[in-house]
């Protein structure tokens, strides 16, 4: 799969979202410290069965994301780890995205949703992008306003996984899942 410039700008993004202590690698700590940071956001404690679904399913995501980018068994990813497993379709898949990001969206909303409608309101998306993602509060803002198609105010999973495949597959510059995890500069 080639990977177009504006691909490589969102592949570099996500990397740093994952890289929690921006040391230039991804590991196992980094989705550790960005599933307590989220828990916590909403005071969650540990015991409490979404945080345990959530850290299930986010230590999921890096299981899966490690067992297919670590070319050099070291236990982290690097950035060229990252973009050369994705242009050979490793985890730059539409059908692995509904597999491995569905449990996980649905855990994290059922840790988000603090008023239990099923659907992440602005103060909610907010909330857990700034925990997991280390989104700032008006990106996050406005990323929200362009996944709520309908303008109700709301965000659903299924709208969130439609970003995470356009922000991944969609070369459309104006597109809800292009600033999905914040501007590209």
């Amino acid at each position: 799969m080639e990977i177009t410039a504006f691909l490589d700008r969102k592949l570099t993004r996500r990397f740093e979202t994952y890289d929690v202590d921006r040391d230039g690698y991804v590991e196992r700590s980094d989705f550790e410290q960005a599933g307590a940071r989220t828990t916590a956001a909403f005071g969650l404690s540990d015991d409490d069965l979404r945080a345990k679904r959530f850290h299930e399913q986010q230590l999921g995501v890096w299981d899966h994301l490690v067992a297919v980018t670590d070319t050099n068994d070291d236990d982290r990813i690097s950035l060229t780890e990252y973009k050369t497993a994705f242009a050979r379709r490793l985890i730059g898949r539409p059908e692995s995205f509904d597999d491995n990001y569905l449990p996980f969206l649905d855990a994290l909303v059922a840790v988000a949703d603090h008023d239990g409608d099923g659907h992440l309101g602005v103060d909610e998306y907010v909330r857990w992008s700034e925990a997991l993602v280390n989104l700032r509060s008006t990106d996050a803002r406005a990323v929200h306003a362009r996944l709520d198609h309908d303008g109700d105010g709301l965000v659903s999973t299924d709208d969130l996984l439609a970003a995470i495949r356009a922000y991944y597959f969609s070369e459309d510059p104006d597109g809800p899942g292009a600033w999905l995890f914040g501007p590209l500069d």
